[in-house]
């Protein structure tokens, strides 16, 4: 950490400041997922069901990936990068709130080199915000927990304290706001992730230290985080007076990206592709011909979608199965797209959101019937909008019914409110 030389001495929080913090979040979880998995719920609720340990350390292995390769020293960027990797990353409710908080992070230091840590304090009290409105339950302990740290974050940035003492006052608020006997693991998860991050600004680590070296990320419970690396940016573009074949851009952009398409437009070939890093997109583009009607979007961020070819059919119903005999029971009953869920974290943000942009349909409503999937699904709407909806069923007798319910030949509007209604005429009976 550096200081401004200005008469109060004001603390800087530098990039990297923000790099060692992260690293120390990831850190620490590598400690405690096991810790969180274990934990019983307090109040028997299944908001956390599966394993949430795991789902934040997975989440959080998504965000810390595109730091080992970032060039980009300013702590907006940096910040702008794991909130976008984390968003598409996260898996699970416990994975998806700590994103939000990610996300709302990056919207406070977005723009900016260095901060203050005042400036880096209101930031944070702009990421407590967005995980509590990601929570979509204002009487959930880790929210619970959350305004505690806010509101001790906020008087801790009115006196102008270090960032160091703003996150230690902030852990206590946190340890103080507990509601019953027994932790709740989203309580635990928002402690882990204060005290990961006081440490990491210190390079005070405990666990193994996060080489930002891309040949030596972790293996940690069987997970390597390469395995849940996201590919946050849409990069589209066209290529004039090429001598290369489709074929053979295919190839390098395959070995990038994801959902490539590359077809002739006009007297051009317009590529397009979904990667990590756009950087080494157009290092290879440039030598291919010249470049023109590029863009570059967050696949994080609410986003238009790009009509690269005639959607199958108007409306799907796209869920999540656990198996194959499962798959085939949603599909016999009405379900069209149907994405594997033998993973203990269940899919992704991306996985979701990839699913849609296969174009399959126009339109798409999100069936789940599981709780653990009700954030995921919501997220991916946030990124979606209008051109999905959400229907949360409790079991799978009631998601049957949903799918009974469901008739392509109406409107998404008009499917929604009949598969809505079959649910609570169900939970009535």
């Amino acid at each position: 950490m550096k200081y401004m030389e200005e008469q109060d001495f004001s603390e800087v929080i530098t990039g990297s400041d923000f790099r060692r913090m992260i690293a120390g979040a990831y850190s620490e979880f590598i400690l405690e997922y096991e810790n969180i998995n274990n934990m019983n719920q307090a109040d028997g609720r299944t908001f956390y069901t599966g394993m949430p340990g795991t789902d934040i350390l997975r989440t959080m292995g998504a965000a810390v990936i595109p730091l080992a390769e970032s060039a980009n020293g300013s702590i907006g960027g940096l910040a702008l990068r794991v909130s976008n990797a984390a968003v598409l990353g996260a898996r699970g409710n416990a994975g998806v709130i700590l994103s939000s908080m990610l996300r709302g992070l990056a919207k406070g230091l977005t723009g900016k080199y260095n901060v203050s840590s005042v400036e880096f304090g209101k930031a944070f009290q702009y990421g407590i915000l967005y995980a509590q409105r990601a929570a979509q339950q204002p009487d959930r302990p880790i929210i619970m927990a959350a305004r505690a740290v806010a509101k001790e974050a906020y008087n801790a940035v009115r006196k102008k304290l270090p960032i160091q003492e703003i996150l230690m006052q902030s852990i206590r608020a946190g340890k103080f706001s507990v509601t019953t006997e027994k932790l709740d693991p989203g309580e635990k998860i928002m402690l882990v992730f204060l005290q990961g991050c006081r440490k990491g600004l210190d390079g005070n680590f405990v666990s193994p230290v996060l080489s930002f070296a891309s040949n030596s990320i972790p293996r940690v419970g069987g997970i390597d985080i390469r395995d849940d690396l996201v590919r946050p940016y849409c990069v589209n573009f066209l290529v004039n007076n090429t001598k290369l074949s489709i074929e053979l851009i295919e190839k390098e952009m395959q070995e990038i990206g994801s959902f490539v398409v590359v077809e002739v437009r006009r007297h051009a070939l317009f590529v397009h592709l979904h990667t990590a890093n756009p950087g080494k997109v157009l290092e290879k583009a440039i030598g291919w011909g010249r470049i023109s009607e590029l863009h570059i979007n967050s696949m994080a961020e609410p986003h238009a979608m790009i009509n690269i070819q005639s959607a199958l059919m108007p409306l799907a119903v796209l869920t999540v199965a656990s198996s194959m005999e499962e798959g085939m029971r949603l599909q016999d009953a009405g379900a069209t797209v149907i994405i594997d869920g033998s993973d203990i974290s269940g899919p992704s943000v991306e996985e979701i959101v990839n699913a849609v942009h296969s174009d399959i349909a126009g339109k798409y409503i999100l069936l789940t019937d599981s709780e653990h999937m009700r954030l995921i699904m919501f997220q991916a709407k946030r990124i979606l909008g209008d051109r999905v909806q959400v229907v949360v069923a409790l079991d799978s007798e009631e998601q049957i019914m949903a799918l009974r319910a469901y008739f392509p030949e109406l409107s998404m509007e008009e499917n929604y409110a009949q598969m809505t209604n079959a649910i609570e005429a169900m939970a009535k009976e």
